[in-house]
């Protein structure tokens, strides 16, 4: 995939290499930008199983 990516950039490979980084940061830049704050929300990272209550168990008395 990239070897059909960098075979179709036109330009040397100076201008191939900047056009790559400006790809990159672009597709860097939409996925920050859109698709994380879109998937966020469908992840479970807020879903925490463990509080700061005491359960009695190993340690608990320390």
């Amino acid at each position: 995939m990239y070897g059909w990516i960098w075979r179709h950039l036109p330009g040397n490979a100076w201008v191939r290499g900047v056009i790559s980084l400006v790809l990159v940061l672009a597709v860097v830049y939409a996925l920050f930008q859109y698709v994380f704050p879109w998937a966020e929300p469908l992840l479970p990272f807020g879903d925490v199983t463990v509080d700061g209550a005491s359960a009695g168990g190993v340690g608990a008395d320390q």
